[in-house]
């Protein structure tokens, strides 16, 4: 699905995997260090975000600029997981592209309404989410997964309608 001149979402392969981590990795840190657990900050890892990409290729959505991976979304039953865009395509329509695919996709999967945890020190990306329609729902305790089990994490719920009543 083509959007602009040189932008193309698809599935990810097992060939976006690096780009994938890459992305992921730094814009995690970017968006969460300083505002998270110490505990979460000690498992991600570049291995581990080279570990979670591999691992959820079929659930993962690819942007890409000139064939390029510039961003990428996860999307799991109703949960918008992951929103990230590469630092040289933000502000380019990448992240707006992917988000709008991503309501599109809860919708696919039998969804009225999408929801996202967005960690509170984060502010950029609540603000883009606000600007996109979604709602602050308020603070709670998001369980971010870990190999040693879930950690808590509190983030803003934000959701939004991405289908029409019946």
């Amino acid at each position: 699905m083509e959007d602009r001149p040189g932008m193309l979402l698809r599935p990810a392969t097992a060939g976006d995997v690096e780009d994938v981590a890459e992305i992921w990795c730094a814009g995690w840190r970017e968006g969460h260090l300083g505002g998270v657990p110490n505990e979460l900050v000690a498992v991600r890892t570049s291995e581990s975000f080279f570990r979670r990409a591999a691992g959820r290729i079929a659930d993962t959505t690819v942007a890409t600029v000139d064939d390029l991976v510039a961003g990428f979304i996860m999307v799991v039953d109703d949960e918008v997981e992951q929103v990230y865009v590469a630092a040289p395509h933000r502000g380019t329509g990448v992240a707006q592209l992917l988000l709008a695919a991503a309501e599109r996709q809860v919708s696919n999967n039998g969804f009225r309404e999408a929801w996202v945890a967005v960690v509170a020190f984060n502010t950029r990306a609540r603000a883009f989410y606000e600007r996109a329609g979604w709602i602050d729902r308020g603070l709670f305790d998001y369980q971010a997964s870990a190999e040693t089990g879930p950690i808590t994490v509190p983030t803003h719920r934000y959701t939004k309608r991405v289908s029409p009543e019946p």
